[in-house]
């Protein structure tokens, strides 16, 4: 009886790494594994699905299906019941590891009648049904918020990686002599986002530069100690997007938030939260900060 392992994100732009760490934890042996290609979306049907129907034509009664949690293989109620019932026919057992499906026996059926039995649909149909009405709300609250944010004059996207504030100053120092990669050190920013500050005072054969390389997204662990106090902080759009994005990965009592994020964002997530390093934060803080502050270190530096 064969151990059948499925996995999937919805964006190229995600990692199985939690989905690995669930189902590592959980010490399945000898496992099969199916892994969708990047990007196979929540809204196509599970049986329509390639890595899916790879795994139903490779199982056999008695092989057991796992999952890190049930949406990574259904979203709505439908699928779930589509799905349930083609595993009883070819009788295979569903185990979930995480997540609020994680407790229940989903296949069980009525011993005479063979249908799923009215409890576990029940649960099945609130569950799925409790999980839509969050996805809607967040999706309402998000567009509510840009309305509020349009409504005061915001214009949305990325904020200009030198502050309006600060430009003057930039503006000044280059002018004095200073190099684009020095102010780009003294500020935290790109060189690219100095060279936009200053483009006007730029001499002609600057234009003819190759332009620095985009900064490439980059996933770090940062303690759930630190993620909690940035949670309550004052972030920029980049930054609170970044926490809310990040991946929580349980650790015993506490937990990891898995961020992804370019270098610069992090090191602005760092610089948020130095006051963890002062007299007084406990020293749990003060280590959870270390920690962080040692995998932003390690990260490229902004250039020479």
């Amino acid at each position: 009886m064969a151990n059948l392992v499925y996995k999937r994100v919805s964006t190229d732009q995600q990692s199985t790494a939690r989905q690995n760490l669930v189902l590592d934890e959980a010490g399945i042996q000898d496992p099969v594994v199916f892994e969708e290609d990047p990007g196979t979306s929540s809204r196509l049907h599970p049986l329509h699905r390639p890595k899916f129907g790879e795994l139903l034509a490779y199982a056999r009664p008695g092989d057991t299906v796992h999952i890190s949690e049930m949406f990574r293989l259904v979203r709505g109620t439908g699928h779930i019941l589509d799905v349930l019932d083609v595993l009883h026919a070819g009788r295979l057992a569903l185990r979930i590891h995480d997540g609020a499906f994680s407790a229940m026996d989903l296949t069980a059926r009525h011993p005479r009648t063979g249908e799923l039995l009215s409890t576990v649909k029940f649960m099945v149909q609130t569950l799925a049904a409790a999980g839509e009405l969050q996805r809607d709300l967040q999706r309402e609250l998000t567009y509510d918020g840009l309305r509020a944010a349009e409504a005061r004059g915001s214009k949305g996207g990325r904020r200009p990686a030198v502050p309006a504030e600060k430009t003057g100053i930039v503006r000044t120092a280059y002018l004095e002599g200073r190099s684009i990669a020095a102010l780009a050190r003294d500020h935290g920013v790109s060189r690219g986002a100095v060279r936009t500050a200053v483009a006007d005072l730029l001499p002609e054969h600057v234009a003819d530069e190759v332009a620095p390389a985009p900064e490439l997204l980059v996933t770090l662990d940062m303690p759930g100690k630190v993620a909690d106090f940035l949670r309550a902080a004052e972030l920029d759009d980049a930054e609170r997007a970044s926490l809310d994005n990040g991946q929580a990965v349980r650790r015993g009592t506490g937990y990891t938030l898995r961020v992804t994020a370019v270098p610069a964002v992090h090191r602005q997530l760092l610089a948020r939260c130095r006051v963890l390093d002062g007299v007084g934060a406990i020293p749990a803080q003060r280590k959870a900060r270390r920690e962080y502050g040692n995998r932003v270190s390690a990260l490229a530096p902004i250039g020479p």
